[in-house]
């Protein structure tokens, strides 16, 4: 079945066209007027990504994402008419996966929309898929994409999870914002650092908020590794 994308614009052109290049790569689309129309389909299921427009009436995006992340890690890649770098740093930190700004080529969106999927798919190997990784109470199933800290589950999105696959694969390495950046978009997929930086300030504050501290350490001038203090409780 092809993975199911929900279009959530209050321009009817811009759904139109967005809709008929998912079609045409081979994915399910359907689509939504508003942030009120958007919340009711989440609520029905049945999606796997919402590209999510920011500046709408009624609900914005950011809103929308909000009210999302209270219970899913659902992949939202966000779509705005504005390029300030507070739009886009707001936006994930607030839990979006990615980030098009208008106008958009729809060729790029649909590149973005299954790296994205990639992620957060089972595809990879069969040793990979199953193989679980551990440092301390910190627990990451690839094969459930599942991240547990203390025995309970952390909710995480499908580029925090791939930023901390990367850290546990490689406990010892310090890790260039380069390389992670590559680690969860894939190579050739430009973003700005403070992205990476919004995202890893999310995984902290996720792991402080179930009581653990120290899952990632600042290697200044050079990047990130896996935390020394990982099986810690705050």
């Amino acid at each position: 079945m092809a993975p199911r994308i929900l279009v959530v614009d209050d321009e009817p052109h811009i759904r139109d066209v967005i809709c008929f290049a998912l079609e045409r790569a081979g994915l399910a689309s359907m689509a939504a007027r508003n942030g009120t129309e958007a919340m009711a389909a989440f609520r029905r299921g049945n999606i796997d990504l919402i590209i999510l427009d920011i500046g709408m009436p009624d609900m914005d995006g950011l809103e929308v994402c909000r009210q999302i992340r209270k219970t899913s890690g659902l992949p939202i890649l966000f779509l705005s008419a504005r390029d300030e770098e507070i739009d886009r740093v707001l936006g994930l930190e607030i839990g979006g996966d990615d980030y098009v700004t208008k106008p958009f080529s729809p060729r790029e969106l649909v590149a973005r929309v299954k790296a994205i999927l990639k992620r957060s798919s089972n595809g990879a190997g069969p040793e990979r898929r199953h193989a679980t990784l551990v440092a301390g109470a910190l627990s990451l199933d690839r094969r459930g994409r599942t991240v547990t800290f203390c025995d309970g589950e952390i909710a995480m999105t499908a580029l925090e999870f791939a930023i901390l696959d990367a850290l546990l694969s490689r406990p010892d390495t310090v890790f260039s914002r380069e390389q992670l950046m590559e680690a969860a978009y894939g190579a050739g997929t430009y973003v700005a650092d403070r992205t990476i930086d919004s995202h890893i300030r999310n995984i902290r504050a996720k792991f402080l908020a179930a009581g653990g501290q120290g899952v990632i350490a600042t290697v200044h001038g050079i990047g990130f590794k896996l935390g020394s203090e990982i099986g810690r409780k705050a």
